[in-house]
């Protein structure tokens, strides 16, 4: 479609709105663990347990808030009152999170961490996420527009989490050190969000239902649908299957190298690194993303870019394992670099292949679910996010990892390297597998055309 929909403060009033996103996601995977094991004193273990306990809520919420999505109609349209609504709840509970009074007996303490972090994540990082993401349907129905929505965006998530992972542990020794600085970090962290967050909701206007449902035919009612019917419409789809397992397995990897502190810590001495390897991650990343929309159009479509991107990230990662056996921090600076340069396509066109998945299910079975499709995305990152992080836990338990020991135990150095290096290049190869399956846009192509699908 050629018509344009966007003035450019609409796309960057849109992408905005990952910075509040990722105020929430960068803080919890890059420090939430730390923190509780090195300042609250809790196990690993048992947190990375408490974790996945927590996880089992998420998938039910997902499918559940984007079915409430797509059921919504009110004057700021479908899903801005959730994206609005749902950042007040993420702020409270992620102080909270940060919060954990230490006078209270470690069962009450596991406890008051288990119900924030459940609260933060399946309740209202769900809601609020989802909305954001269904946005990219709902604002314009231009597929270039929708593309540059999504490198925009995550240059603001990806520039955001650069600037966390890089200033967080000064933020906290500013502000008091120990409980209270990560307390008040939390605190201030939560109220950029929160305004940040309210800026993107009031930047764009969803269009109108009528002009969304333009492409049915004349006279053709909107199907209702129960939320099982959504179920099935998802499961349905094998291009939805495909990006949900490849979303979850993203911010796997994303996770595995935010547990990145403990390795610069006590393989490489300096816990300051953490901030060095993040812009050799996101200042490649960016200069992908700010390219994405170009390659796209050139290239006629995601499929190829995406594929070959990931193709040269999951090489790029093999050459820093080499550099860390070695003892080479330069020739793990640059290959980690390449490597996110590799993976920055599939970053920015990812809400566009979602919206692309949403108009399969549409082809074929002549029902909208945007909301619901989008799902996937919040499902991603909080199952993919939260379980490298609890999966971290466990195994730095596993190796007998000993909170703000000097040194470590040989076995718990050996499972450091597994987290940081062997883990995030395998997580790559089974990624660049799953992507030369997701041929997607061809297949609309031959439903659009009236071609029989092979």
């Amino acid at each position: 479609m050629d018509r344009t929909y966007l003035k450019w403060y609409n796309k960057i009033g849109y992408g905005s709105g990952d910075i509040a996103g990722n105020v929430v996601y960068a803080l919890l995977s890059s420090f939430m663990m730390i923190y509780l094991t090195d300042t609250v004193g809790l196990s690993a273990g048992v947190v990375g347990s408490l974790m996945a306990a927590s996880k089992l809520f998420d998938g039910v919420t997902d499918i559940f808030f984007g079915s409430m999505i797509d059921k919504t109609h009110t004057r700021m349209g479908k899903a801005r009152p959730w994206m609005f609504g749902g950042f007040f709840g993420c702020a409270a509970t992620l102080v909270l999170v940060f919060a954990i009074p230490a006078g209270i007996g470690t069962t009450a303490q596991y406890a008051w961490f288990f119900i924030t972090y459940t609260l933060l994540n399946a309740v209202f990082y769900t809601a609020n996420n989802i909305a954001y993401s269904a946005l990219t349907a709902l604002i314009t129905k231009n597929q270039s527009e929708r593309v540059q929505m999504g490198s925009i965006r995550f240059i603001f998530a990806f520039g955001t989490s650069m600037l966390i992972q890089a200033g967080t542990v000064k933020l906290v020794q500013m502000t008091g050190g120990g409980a209270a600085g990560w307390r008040n970090a939390a605190i201030l962290y939560a109220l950029l969000g929160l305004a940040i967050n309210s800026l993107s909701v009031f930047s764009v206007k969803e269009l109108p239902p009528e002009e969304l449902a333009e492409a049915k035919a004349p006279g053709q009612p909107e199907e209702a649908y129960r939320l099982w019917d959504a179920v099935r419409l998802l499961a349905a789809n094998k291009y939805y299957l495909i990006i949900c397992g490849v979303y979850i397995l993203t911010q796997l990897y994303t996770a595995t190298l935010n547990m990145g502190i403990y390795f610069m810590i006590y393989i490489l001495g300096n816990e300051s690194l953490l901030g060095v390897f993040s812009m050799a991650i996101n200042i490649p990343m960016i200069a992908g993303l700010i390219l994405t929309p170009v390659l796209v159009k050139r290239l006629g479509g995601m499929y190829r870019l995406n594929l070959s991107g990931y193709a040269l990230s999951a090489a790029a990662r093999a050459l820093v394992v080499v550099g860390a056996y070695i003892g080479s921090i330069p020739m793990m600076l640059l290959f980690s670099g390449v490597a996110a340069l590799g993976m920055s396509p599939l970053q920015g066109d990812l809400n566009a292949l979602i919206a692309t998945c949403s108009e399969y299910t549409y082809l074929t079975r002549r029902k909208r679910i945007d909301g619901t499709m989008y799902s996937c995305t919040s499902l991603g990152v909080k199952i993919g996010g939260g379980l490298g992080v609890a999966l971290a836990g466990w195994l730095l338990d596993a190796s007998g990892y000993i909170p703000n020991a000097a040194v470590q135990a040989d076995s718990c150095i050996t499972m450091l390297y597994f987290m940081y290096l062997w883990l995030p290049m395998l997580l790559n190869l089974v990624i660049t597998f799953l992507l030369s399956r997701l041929k997607v846009e061809q297949a609309n192509a031959r439903l659009t055309a009236g071609k029989t699908m092979g």
